[in-house]
């Protein structure tokens, strides 16, 4: 199923979401303006805002609280990836020219600082505090996320614990942030609160496993960016990790970390291809991806959770 028919229920509400973000662009300076424009139209699969609006539709469908924050959601989103973009050096995102790689690192910080501002006051547009201070605590994690990353670049000595717990922080978290706004801004009670809240979790988990996996089975063409990029930035993910404990001795992963060696990239994403290591990685995803659809059987039966069920099936079988 494609993301267009997952998000039926909400799609028509979806456009709305994309118009206001469009309408972020139009500011005072040009310079900046050009920039927002850019940064929108290379927006992704809208999961995010999709998920806000989907959480929404078990009780209280109030489009005057949801659309702002699927809105706010998608601006914190797209502000992390333009500031991981400029910590990373990177060039090219889903296929196109980064931010700093246009404008330069210290633009790209300062952009991703406005759409984090704007983020807030959308948020804020809520009049809710729950969701206004689980706005903020999802920012405080996501940053601690990504500063544990930057401290454990090319350290080789991680455990799968470590792992986990540092893409519940990055990804997963954005993810509750998502459907636990919704659920909340709709009225519901608390056991589904929590049952959005466990779903998502669940689901931004098996969602960064898959995507640190397509980074050594994908193509560059697929992914929109450089084959291998978490290995050259000494990001150890799970089929790393794998491959270091199924050879100890003469790793191309302790070469690339230890040694800078990036020559032994390619060899690394060989081996990774030619192993298990593939299967390993989607069966944890699944299982994961299985704990997000068992959190959604104690909510009402409907559109939205036939579609969030699907969502989780999903995010193990897409390619980007």
């Amino acid at each position: 199923m494609e993301l267009s028919e997952i998000y039926q229920p909400v799609q028509e509400d979806l456009g709305r979401v994309k118009e206001t973000l469009k309408s972020i662009s139009r500011v005072d300076f040009p310079w900046l303006s050009e920039q927002l424009s850019y940064v929108v139209a290379a927006s992704g699969k809208s999961i995010r805002p999709a998920l806000t609006l989907l959480a929404g539709k078990f009780y209280n469908y109030n489009l005057d609280l949801l659309v702002p924050m699927a809105v706010s959601v998608e601006l914190m989103h797209t502000a992390t990836l333009v500031h991981d973009d400029a910590i990373d050096k990177s060039e090219v995102r889903r296929g196109q020219s980064t931010i700093n790689s246009l404008w330069g690192d210290e633009v790209a910080i300062l952009l991703g600082d406005f759409l984090f501002a704007k983020a807030g006051m959308f948020v804020a547009d809520t009049k809710n505090p729950y969701v206004i201070k689980l706005f903020s605590q999802t920012l405080a994690t996501i940053s601690s996320g990504e500063i544990n990353q930057f401290r454990s670049a090319y350290q080789t000595a991680q455990t799968r614990e470590q792992y986990l717990k540092r893409i519940a922080a990055k990804t997963a978290s954005l993810f509750c942030l998502s459907t636990e706004s919704g659920a909340v801004l709709s009225g519901a009670p608390d056991f589904a609160v929590k049952a959005m809240r466990n779903y998502s979790l669940n689901m931004g988990i098996a969602f960064q496993v898959v995507d640190d996996l397509l980074d050594f089975v994908g193509t560059e063409e697929m992914l929109g960016k450089p084959v291998g990029s978490d290995l050259e930035q000494g990001t150890l993910t799970l089929p790393a990790m794998l491959l270091l404990e199924r050879y100890p001795e003469n790793n191309p992963v302790k070469d690339i970390f230890e040694k800078k060696d990036m020559a032994s990239i390619p060899r690394a994403i060989e081996m990774v291809r030619g192993s298990t290591i593939i299967e390993e990685c989607y069966r944890l995803a699944e299982d994961y991806s299985t704990r997000a659809k068992d959190s959604l059987k104690v909510l009402p039966e409907n559109g939205s959770r036939v579609s969030l069920t699907e969502l989780a099936d999903y995010v193990i079988r897409r390619k980007v």
